[in-house]
Order: C-alpha cells, then sequence, then structure tokens
C-alpha cells in the first residue's frame, strides 16, 4: 500500500501559472518519456515554471519544461529542456487547438505526476491576466485568510 501511495504523488506543480494566468480549461495528458527522464521524475525532480505548449503537425508538445539529467545515467541521457510530445484523444486535442486559436489564449503546464506508474501532466488553456487583476486576486486572498483567522479567534473565545 505505500508503493501505491508513492506512485500517485506530485512531482512538480506550478503555482506560478495559476497566479499569472486564468484557467479555463484543464486536460490530463500523458509524456512521451525516455527512461532516463522517468527516473530522474522518480527522484522528485523536475520544474513547470516556464514551460508552455504548442502545436507541430497537428500534434501538441511541451516545450520548456525542466527535467534534470539522470545522475547515474550515461550517454544515453536526456536534454534537460528538450521538446516533449503530450498524449491526448484525438478530439481533445482539436478542442485545445480551437481553443488557442482565439487571441490571447495559451496552454500551460499546471502539474506533473505519476498516475498508476506513468508519468501524467495536467496542461491548461489559460488567458493572461493583467497586473490589476494578480493585485485583485491577492487581495480577496489576503482578505479571506484575515475573515477566517478573525473567526477562528471568536469562536476560540467562545469555547
Amino acid at each position: 500500500m505505500a508503493k501505491k501511495n508513492q506512485e500517485d504523488r506530485v512531482i512538480a506543480s506550478n503555482r506560478k501559472a495559476r497566479h499569472d494566468f486564468e484557467i479555463l480549461d484543464t486536460f490530463e495528458a500523458g509524456m512521451v518519456l525516455t527512461g532516463t527522464e522517468v527516473k530522474s521524475l522518480r527522484e522528485g525532480k523536475a520544474s513547470l515554471v516556464d514551460g508552455f505548449g504548442q502545436f507541430y503537425r497537428d500534434e501538441l508538445y511541451i516545450e520548456n519544461v525542466y527535467i534534470p539529467e539522470y545522475l547515474n545515467g550515461s550517454w544515453t541521457n536526456h536534454a534537460a529542456r528538450r521538446r516533449r510530445k503530450l498524449l491526448l484523444h484525438r478530439q481533445e486535442l482539436l478542442k485545445i487547438e480551437r481553443k488557442i486559436g482565439e487571441a490571447g489564449l495559451t496552454v500551460v503546464p499546471l502539474s506533473l505526476y505519476f498516475k498508476s506508474g506513468r508519468a501524467k501532466l495536467e496542461i491548461g488553456v489559460a488567458r493572461g491576466k493583467r497586473e490589476y487583476d494578480k493585485r485583485q486576486a491577492l487581495r480577496e486572498k489576503q482578505d479571506n485568510r484575515e475573515a477566517l483567522r478573525a473567526m477562528r479567534e471568536r469562536n476560540r473565545g467562545n469555547a
């Protein structure tokens, strides 16, 4: 049972994307990886911060996702920021392609995790937030935190 919990774990998440973008739709995609990439991911190291999705010949690829070289690898090691093909159903690819055809929409990686032993990438079709939207979101988050803190203090005083 401990092995199952270890396999279904998040390797990397892109918190910056949720701050910088308004996520309109999310998809779960498999990835075409080499053996050393999988071994490196099992060590729990990856970064999605600068990643983005792009179409080449009707296929969706994720670029600029950092998976470090496997330390025990040999000459067969992979390039850390290579372009990786995403595995999605044709209907999903068409839906994503239609959406990013609109002005201002892009594909961003949200989280990278193992599911049933296979590496999966959660991607989102997103629109960039303006600076004032980011400030407003931070203000709302802070207001909610202060409200919860005040209610907790009030309830603590009654108990």
